[in-house]
């Protein structure tokens, strides 16, 4: 039994229900005449920072989607800077129709503090332009540290007129946060959304009444399962997920020499001259240099100890690392990114030829140097 269906969950927007505990929308009867009105997910994750196993499948995620383009409305995509290629939702210009786009970046707080903002910003347009998806503007944004919101609070304000926004991202890029804010500047609406840092925290489309009679509608976020952040342990994620700025460890390498990262993954570099090579990743990640011959017997002996995380409880759940041959052309400045790792800089302009192993179905893509 669904209850009537103006009781929605203040949280993530799901409609509520009191016979299914396991199901969405689960609300103990007795709570339900507590305000606001929140399933026991949300309670949950907001009281316990507990995460669920509850989320959408991409199937369903796309007819939510499909909304977007039939209605006339601003569109703010929130990608993360740390991930960028694997937050970008694939196709997004197929659902927004002619709509304009605003490019949220947030996690800009995570980039070393010399980076230049101006070639950040010029480096997203071309990636952007890469993925065929038009913008009207690009924000560079911190959500945990409050940094560059006004900016985008006035950018939604400038480009939507007298539209509804539509908020789109996939999941752990800090969308509920944005829409919190935009939640307090322009509504009355005194419930926020539920804000948490494990995935799939928003299951359904919140709409979010504002002053001007229009509406603030939060899309679920997708679930990208190409992405590490998305099938590491929860006690794994913290680890890889940073949440201070990256300290770009640099390592002088010679041809068949091996980085290990925990064991999530493992850069080889095969062949090529002497050269460095910068690791974006975690403060939290031990990062094991050894040479190519040994790195098979190392990763046997020492996974889920030396190696970790993970730990090897959780070794067995986590997908067999899969081989992926790259080639950095002489003359490019390029970036290897594993998706939910970070990126490691070939500082080099010489050529190399690599290959990384990382867990089946992990996105690992090279790409023009980020910084």
């Amino acid at each position: 039994m669904v209850i009537e269906t103006v009781n929605r969950c203040a949280g993530c927007g799901v409609l509520l229900q009191t016979e299914e505990k396991g199901k969405l929308g689960y609300i103990p009867a007795e709570a339900m005449d507590k305000e606001p009105l929140i399933c026991q997910r949300c309670y949950r994750i907001k009281h316990y920072n507990e995460s669920s196993s509850i989320t959408l499948q991409q199937d369903d995620f796309l007819k939510l989607l499909g909304h977007v383009g039939q209605t006339k409305a601003l569109v703010v995509k929130i990608v993360d800077i740390f991930d960028f290629e694997g937050s970008m939702i694939s196709g997004l210009s197929r659902f927004v129709g002619t709509n304009p786009v605003l490019l949220v970046v947030n996690k800009i707080d995570l980039l070393p503090k010399v980076t230049n903002a101006n070639k950040i910003i010029n480096w997203v347009q071309r990636r952007a332009k890469e993925e065929n998806l038009k913008v009207v503007d690009i924000i560079l944004c911190s959500a945990k540290k409050n940094i560059g919101f006004d900016r985008v609070i006035t950018a939604v304000q400038e480009y939507r007129g007298n539209m509804d926004v539509y908020v789109v991202g996939a999941t752990n890029v800090g969308k509920s946060t944005l829409i919190n804010r935009l939640i307090s500047d322009y509504s009355d609406l005194d419930s926020e959304l539920t804000t948490s840092q494990y995935p799939g925290t928003t299951l359904d489309l919140v709409k979010i009444p504002l002053d001007d009679g229009r509406f603030i509608v939060d899309t679920p976020g997708i679930v990208y399962q190409h992405r590490l952040t998305e099938i590491v342990k929860k006690r794994d994620l913290a680890r890889i997920m940073p949440d201070k700025p990256l300290k770009p460890m640099v390592f002088q390498l010679n041809e068949a020499q091996t980085l290990f990262f925990g064991a999530l993954a493992r850069f080889d570099f095969i062949q090529g001259e002497h050269q460095s090579f910068t690791c974006y990743t975690s403060n939290a990640i031990q990062i094991h240099r050894t040479k190519l011959e040994r790195a098979d017997a190392l990763y046997e002996e020492h996974k889920g100890v030396m190696l970790a995380p993970p730990n090897q409880a959780d070794l067995d759940e986590l997908p067999k690392l899969v081989k992926h041959p790259l080639h950095v052309p002489k003359g490019k400045q390029m970036d290897v990114l594993i998706s939910g790792l970070g990126w490691i800089r070939v500082n080099s302009m010489a050529g190399a030829d690599l290959a990384v192993h990382a867990p089946k179905g992990i996105k690992v893509i090279t790409r023009e140097a980020l910084i």
